[in-house]
């Protein structure tokens, strides 16, 4: 019997829909759009041109708005000097345009299997204000000198850079790992080599350094729907690579950069934060679990011991306990922050200093960051006031949540449309969510989650358990199973 054929696309808008997103340009953004017909040019004398500088970029293989760039230099003395370029989509998109009205309707791109709903026209995020392979683009630059693990010598300016070479994640990795061969834009371009070596070796050193002041260390999991033509012909996993965290480590090191540069000039913010485990007693017990004893109070340092200890014991089920301890943390938020007043911090990255900024094409607060960055440079006036700010954080909270819903979504029922044929069969799992809402399980292979409809009582997250398909409804993206 013929599978019946779903059209994901529509069951995506339909979700925007349901979540109050926005598909669609207004009338008055798509004319602005229109006027804009070329990049941005320079247009102040105080913007400095690292075009010639060996700037490359890494993403997934098939991204193609880019907001990052970062070339890295070998100052000798156990010191790096680093340099992040974030693609200046404000020069295009400036405050209170119609396209950045649009732009804080969302405030996030939307990634869905077989489509991407994009925070800002594809005409700007893939190619105007996208850092793309040849091309010269206005950029904010961050620069650090990695000397051991610590950062010395911060400075934020702009620039005028150039990418040399587009590498993807996966070969990247295996490259790095020796388990595949060099990627060909690697190749094209000498100096990739010895850029990705260097990069690679001061991310360590930042990780390193950040692990002892007591950042977590994840490794997870995540489901990959492959599509062809409109139709799911598969679920894959994907897992974090060596050189997805070579730009983890150099984000997490901008942001933070940047929020002190604004800082110390007296400029309020917004901050992206995990004030403390929401359920810190879950995790407790599931180190119990484990043979190993936390505080009954939180503490990051301790729970990154313990995470460290379970990855060098268990590498293969660690993904799992990753996953299961950041659902028990709880999400993160924006929030503004005054100029001058303590900031709230981030419990996962242990650091107290932190603000989403390296995607102004993709997330509203980089842009919004972005703008302050600039009036910094500049010695400008702030171009937000606080009220404003905490407006703004607190929409870009709820659009954040409420685009995980559809990606979520989208992505179960791409699952869902790829396990039809398989009700009745029986998988292992770990749980992912309980609370009165219903209990959640993950299975490892194909890696997809669904609800526990039936024999779910005792079950917490973390657990291991055995379960039975028992529906699939892709309209609704809804994957049901019985505990076994």
């Amino acid at each position: 019997m013929e599978r019946k054929k779903f059209d994901l696309e529509e069951i995506a808008r339909e979700a925007m829909r349901e979540q109050g997103l926005t598909a669609t340009l207004p009338r008055a953004a798509q004319a602005e759009l229109e006027r804009i017909q070329s990049p941005a040019e320079p247009d102040d004398d105080a913007i400095r041109d690292l075009r010639e500088l060996p700037w490359i970029s890494i993403d997934n293989d098939d991204s193609l708005d880019l907001d990052q760039l970062g070339v890295a230099e070998d100052l000798g003395n156990d010191r790096i000097r680093v340099m992040i370029a974030i693609a200046d989509v404000d020069v295009l998109v400036p405050q209170g345009s119609e396209l950045d009205k649009h732009a804080g309707v969302n405030t996030t791109s939307v990634y869905t299997p077989g489509h991407i709903f994009p925070m800002l026209p594809e005409k700007l995020s893939t190619d105007f204000t996208s850092l793309n392979p040849g091309e010269d683009r206005l950029a904010v630059v961050v620069e650090m000198i990695v000397d051991g693990g610590k950062i010395e010598g911060e400075n934020v300016f702009r620039a005028h850079v150039r990418n040399r070479a587009k590498l993807a994640y996966e070969s990247v990795a295996e490259w790095l790992e020796g388990t595949g061969e060099m990627p060909a834009a690697m190749a094209a371009f000498e100096p990739a080599a010895e850029q990705v070596r260097l990069q690679d070796e001061a991310a360590a050193r930042l990780r390193t350094h950040r692990q002892e002041e007591g950042a977590l260390d994840f490794e997870t999991i995540e489901a990959k729907a492959e599509v062809s033509d409109g139709q799911v012909v598969g679920v894959s996993r994907r897992q974090q690579t060596r050189a997805h965290r070579i730009i983890e480590d150099f984000m997490i090191a901008a942001n933070g950069i940047n929020a002190r540069y604004l800082q110390r000039r007296k400029m309020s913010t917004i901050r992206r934060v995990v004030r403390s485990p929401e359920r810190w007693e879950r995790i407790v017990a599931l180190a119990e679990e484990h043979r190993h004893k936390l505080p009954q109070e939180p503490d990051p340092g301790a729970l990154e011991e313990f995470l460290l200890i379970q990855k060098k014991k268990d590498p293969v089920t660690f993904p799992d306990l990753s996953l299961s301890i950041i659902k028990l943390m709880g999400r993160g938020e924006y929030v503004a922050q005054k100029a001058g007043s303590e900031p709230p911090g981030h419990f996962g990255l242990a650091v107290r200093d932190y603000t989403h900024s390296t995607a102004p094409n993709r997330r509203y607060p980089d842009l919004v960051t972005q703008r302050l960055l600039k009036a910094a440079i500049a010695d400008e006036r702030h171009p937000y006031t606080f009220e404003e700010l905490v407006t703004i954080a607190d929409h870009c909270t709820k659009q954040e949540n409420a685009a995980d819903k559809v990606e979520r979504l989208v992505t179960k029922a791409a699952a869902a449309i790829h396990l039809q044929h398989r009700i009745g069969e029986e998988f292992q799992g770990v749980i992912t969510g309980a609370s009165g809402k219903g209990v959640w399980v993950r299975t490892f292979d194909p890696p997809v989650e669904g609800k526990v409809v039936s024999g779910s009582r005792g079950l917490d997250v973390g657990d291991r358990v055995r379960v039975k398909l028992v529906g699939a409804d892709p309209e609704r993206g809804f994957i049901d199973f019985s505990r076994r």
